[in-house]
């Protein structure tokens, strides 16, 4: 059964439903986790801005960000009685899908669990599916945790 879980999050209330979901099966097998924050300074630009700006500014903020996101995690994994590591990549040369993947093969994990929006359409061709790419790649199971979806009716108008 599973004893290895790897668990991709970014703070997120849907990173946090995989997370929760994590907690749970490692509890019933006995498994530890380990949590990994991929920083992704790209998401955020839009072509016009210099290296430098995000090497000088966004990066060292981005980082320290996941930093507080992971340790927010770790207690909370820790607090559930689940044995737990963490760690921060940055992904300038590569997808975070891919350091997801790479990470699974070197810890050697038994499944990944990550929330996922589950975005369609035109959102879904825009901002891409990391998670997509990782069920495509993964050397181990795949478990996507939905984001439970909002009706019209939840929704406040402006």
């Amino acid at each position: 059964m599973y004893q290895r879980i790897l668990v991709p999050i970014d703070g997120s209330s849907t990173s946090t439903q995989g997370l929760d979901e994590a907690i749970k099966l490692a509890k019933l097998t006995g498994a530890s986790l380990r949590l990994i924050h991929v920083v992704d300074p790209l998401t955020f630009a839009t072509g016009i801005e210099l290296y430098g700006a995000y090497a000088g500014d966004v990066i060292p903020l981005m980082k320290e960000a996941g930093e507080k996101i992971l340790e927010q995690a770790r207690t909370l994994v820790a607090t559930s009685g689940v044995k737990v590591d963490t760690l921060l990549f940055d992904s300038l040369a590569t997808r975070v899908s891919d350091t997801v993947v790479e990470q699974a093969k070197a810890w050697d994990a038994d499944l990944i669990v990550i929330g996922t929006h589950g975005r369609r359409g035109v959102k879904r061709l825009m901002l891409g599916s990391d998670a997509e790419q990782i069920v495509r790649m993964a050397p181990v199971p795949v478990l996507l945790v939905r984001a439970p979806e909002v009706k019209e009716s939840d929704v406040t108008p402006a």
